[in-house]
C-alpha cells in the first residue's frame, strides 16, 4: 500500500504546507511546471519518491532533470504522468495516440489549472489533474490531490485545499 500526493504548477512557489500534507506520503507526483531546480531540491529532500515530469513553463535545468512523459506501475496500477493531458473525451493532441492505444489504469496530468478528478469510461481510466498549486495562473484556490493505492485499488482519494491564491490562507 502506497500513499501518494499529486502536485502540480508550482510554478516556483515553495508553500510550507506542501510539507504538512505531501511529508508524510509514499510518493510525490509532480505533474509539471516546477517552477526551478531550486523547488524541485525541496520537493526532493523530504525524502518521499518523488516522481515529476516538465512542464511547459519549466526552463532547460529542470527538462535536464526530469521526462516530458513518465510512464511506470505504482504497486499493481499502470500510471501515466505528463503536463499538458486535456481531460476525459478532449485528450491533448500530443498525447492522445497513446492513451488510446495503451490506456493506463491512472493518467495524471497538470498545465489548465482546473481541479479534476474524473474517471473515463471510454478508456477505463481513472484521470486526475490536481489543479494549481503555485500562485501563477486565474485560479482562485490552490489544490493538491492525495489517494491510496493499494494493489489494483485505488481509493481515499481526497482534494486538499492549501488556501486562496492571493492571500494564501
Amino acid at each position: 500500500m502506497k500513499r501518494i500526493g499529486i502536485i502540480s504548477d508550482t510554478h516556483g512557489y515553495w508553500d510550507d504546507k506542501y510539507e504538512t500534507y505531501l511529508g508524510s506520503m509514499d510518493e510525490i507526483w509532480h505533474a509539471g511546471d516546477i517552477g526551478s531546480s531550486e523547488l524541485a531540491d525541496r520537493f526532493e529532500a523530504m525524502r518521499p519518491v518523488l516522481r515529476a515530469v516538465y512542464g511547459n513553463c519549466d526552463g532547460g535545468v529542470v527538462r535536464q532533470r526530469y521526462p516530458e512523459i513518465l510512464r511506470f506501475r505504482c504497486e499493481d496500477v499502470d500510471v501515466l504522468l505528463k503536463h499538458i493531458g486535456g481531460y476525459p473525451g478532449r485528450y491533448d493532441r500530443s498525447i492522445a495516440n497513446q492513451l488510446y492505444a495503451s490506456p493506463p489504469n491512472l493518467f495524471v496530468c497538470g498545465h489548465s489549472h482546473i481541479l479534476k478528478v474524473q474517471y473515463d469510461k471510454a478508456l477505463r481510466l481513472l484521470h486526475i489533474n490536481p489543479g494549481a498549486a503555485g500562485l501563477m495562473g486565474w485560479q482562485r484556490e490552490r489544490t493538491l490531490v492525495r489517494l491510496t493505492i493499494d494493489g489494483s485499488d485505488m481509493r481515499d482519494c481526497e482534494v486538499i485545499t492549501l488556501g486562496n491564491k492571493t492571500n494564501k490562507i
